[in-house]
């Protein structure tokens, strides 16, 4: 890994959570729910800034009327709850702003593997309340916006390395991630609002 510093090293297995997030990726890439990664990494970063803004009233629109028993049902026993969407986009939103301040202020700092499915047990996300996780999401992601808008392309071009196979990222790359990851889980808690996983 160029670049790493060797206290990164990525640890030697990660097979089923690479796999199931493969398998995530190609069922939303066959379903033509949004644009890869690298599609995302393309477009001008207006472009992406712009995707990430949307996000709030997504989502907003999306669990408008809901009440709180539909929106803490599972499509089945594997597939989230719109809830639990709401909740993981609040939390990674935390995680995305606290990484990218690091980014700015040490060189190339690692970060460990997160484990959303943990984190849904962990902190209970099926018992959260949906509006509350929403405007919390919607809070942070102002936050990031304004955070992200002022960075210079110097700024831009600074790394971290994620401890697993997804190595260093520059902060331009976890915009391409968060722009791509956004409409992922916009259709995820749809679906689950459907009923379908």
């Amino acid at each position: 890994m160029a670049g790493a510093s060797p206290s990164c090293a990525r640890p030697t297995t990660r097979a089923s959570s690479s796999s199931s997030r493969a398998r995530w990726r190609a069922a939303a890439a066959e379903r033509g729910a949004v644009r890869s990664i690298e599609e995302w990494r393309q477009a001008p970063r207006a472009e992406r800034l712009a995707r990430l803004a949307l996000t709030g009233d997504e989502l907003a629109r999306a669990i408008a009327g809901q009440d709180a028993s539909r929106l803490a049902r599972r499509p089945d026993p594997v597939n989230w709850a719109s809830v639990e969407v709401l909740c993981h986009l609040r939390d990674t939103e935390e995680s995305f702003l606290h990484r990218f301040r690091l980014i700015l202020i040490m060189d190339e700092p690692c970060f460990p593997t997160t484990n959303p499915n943990r984190w849904a047990m962990e902190r209970q996300y099926l018992r959260n309340d949906s509006a509350q996780a929403l405007e919390a999401f919607v809070r942070r992601r102002a936050e990031t916006l304004a955070f992200l808008r002022e960075l210079s392309d110097e700024q831009w071009a600074r790394a971290g390395v994620q401890m697993d196979s997804r190595g260093r990222r520059t902060l331009d790359d976890f915009l391409a991630v968060m722009a791509w990851h956004d409409p992922n889980h916009v259709d995820q808690l749809s679906r689950a609002l459907e009923g379908r996983a």
